[in-house]
């Protein structure tokens, strides 16, 4: 058989690879560096305060999507659900969406990777890591799917250890077990509330603030829905992935909330260091604790650190990207030829054609002043929050046709405990995150007019695509007594 006959993906992903796609999705640089960041904006009781709403809002998605992948663990997860439940349209709007906002992350997260090579080695071209770096997510991608899951786990268990040494550490330094001894620690164990306490703390700059750092807390956990893409080749999906989804909530209290907590207590919001204005990993507070508390060439350290977190967006991104492309193959809504897999069960064609565009995309940060690569990213800056406003959708409208046509709750092997307010909350703070886009025009802060609709263009750009489709298809909303809840799976 040659290598473009087969059509189907291999469920070659075990428990622990989806338990670290799931969680590895919400550790990146947005807590190893911009987190001081969040606590100089709201203080530290307003990030936290932020920080644990998002994560309430994420564990609602997690159930509403574990319900619907549990149930119908396919490939493209997203789309297929999008389409059965609420319209074709939307569902191939919903599936182009999540494409190409991974294969611009793929880009993004290779300009990335040259920076943080930079660190150590300034006088190479950054070009030559991005070529470098690019070239080994591929290969880990067109080996197979438990490459790709095997290299997860072990770019996610490097920043698992990380975030468990740091909490360690700091919590040794607040009891008072380690002296803290650094400049930017301000933290004295007889008065361990000093600095939540400390000017206008633990909540500053208001509301404001707190919907400042709610945006950035969102975006800091996108990626946490991969694991419903992964469910195409997930093995034993129906007990591997309710793990997986019940495990996030706790995790991501553990590390977010856990990290907020310690980094209020030991750095006082006024630290200029927490500022980082060009995230500068010598004065992350992962850093600055690490290196207090005695770990030598903490910045070393942490360095390669987020060099593996960039690493792991870019091997997720290729991945999520690839059996996305396949999926809208596989459902008429791409090119027929990027439905063919090859003996191991990659979708080869498709993972080079997102290969392609993905370097594309990045060499245009290189031509002229970078500003088609900047319009770029900014167009897919919204698209995770539309895909997770796509999975809150599908599933009160997937509950209710389920209902619809006299079937019993009893039979899915997973439920959302919170059904109908689970979805309906996270479509509304979801929202609340994309309206908050325009915080800074509203206040007065920003009055460029580009800066506003950069922020934006991502969402009328998907409204542009779901309208084109539904003008040219006639397709109609689909009614929940007539909604397709069989149970074809994409096993092989």
């Amino acid at each position: 058989m040659s290598d473009t006959t087969n059509t189907q993906l291999q469920r070659s992903l075990q428990a622990r690879h989806l338990n670290m796609i799931a969680i590895g999705g919400a550790i990146g640089t947005g807590l190893f560096v911009a987190s001081g960041q969040t606590i100089s904006t709201a203080g530290p009781g307003g990030a936290l305060a932020a920080y644990a709403l998002i994560g309430v809002m994420v564990f609602l998605l997690m159930q509403s999507l574990g319900e619907m992948t549990t149930y119908m663990p396919v490939a493209g997860s997203f789309e297929e659900y999008g389409t059965r439940f609420i319209s074709a349209s939307f569902g191939f709007a919903l599936g182009w969406n999540y494409w190409y906002n991974w294969a611009i992350t793929v880009a993004a997260e290779l300009a990335a990777a040259a920076l943080v090579m930079r660190y150590w080695l300034p006088d190479v071209p950054g070009w030559v890591w991005s070529a470098l770096f690019l070239a080994i997510l591929f290969a880990i991608n067109a080996l197979s799917a438990r490459a790709y899951g095997e290299g997860e786990f072990w770019f996610a268990s490097i920043k698992v250890l990380t975030v468990l040494v740091f909490l360690v550490l700091g919590v040794l330094v607040i009891v008072g077990i380690i002296r803290s001894s650094g400049e930017a620690i301000s933290y004295d164990p007889s008065a361990p509330f000093a600095n939540w306490m400390r000017g206008d703390a633990p909540f500053v700059n208001g509301l404001f603030g707190m919907v400042s750092v709610f945006m950035v807390a969102g975006f800091s956990f996108q990626g946490t829905e991969l694991v419903g893409v992964a469910a195409g080749e997930a093995h034993d999906p129906e007990k591997a992935l309710p793990r997986a989804i019940r495990t996030i909530f706790w995790r991501i209290l553990l590390f977010y909330i856990g990290a907020i907590v310690v980094i209020g207590f030991l750095i006082p919001y006024t630290s200029p260091e927490l500022l980082n204005p060009n995230e500068d990993v010598s004065v992350s507070p992962f850093t600055l604790v690490l290196k207090n508390a005695g770990i030598l060439a903490a910045a070393s350290v942490m360095n390669a650190v987020i060099l593996t977190s960039v690493l792991s967006a870019g091997n997720s991104g290729l991945y999520a990207s690839t059996r996305m492309l396949y999926a809208l193959a596989k459902s008429g809504k791409a090119p027929a030829m990027f439905a063919r897999t090859n003996k191991h069960g990659v979708p080869m064609r498709a993972l080079i054609a997102t290969t392609v565009i993905g370097a594309a995309c990045f060499l245009s940060s290189l031509v002229g002043d970078g500003a088609a690569y900047t319009w770029l990213v900014s167009a897919s800056g919204l698209a995770g929050f539309i895909t997770w406003i796509g999975i809150a959708w599908s599933h009160y409208r997937f509950r209710r046709a389920f209902i619809a046509q006299g079937r019993d709750i009893a039979e899915l092997p997973y439920r959302a405990s919170f059904y109908p307010a689970g979805p309906i909350i996270a479509i509304i703070m979801c929202m609340i995150v994309i309206v908050g886009q325009a915080q800074g025009f509203i206040t007065g802060e920003d009055t460029n007019p580009l800066a506003l609709l950069s922020s934006f263009i991502g969402l009328p750009l998907f409204i542009a695509v779901w309208a084109g489709h539904k003008l040219v298809t006639k397709s109609p909303r689909v009614d929940a007594r007539h909604a397709d809840l069989s149970r074809h799976r994409d096993d092989a």
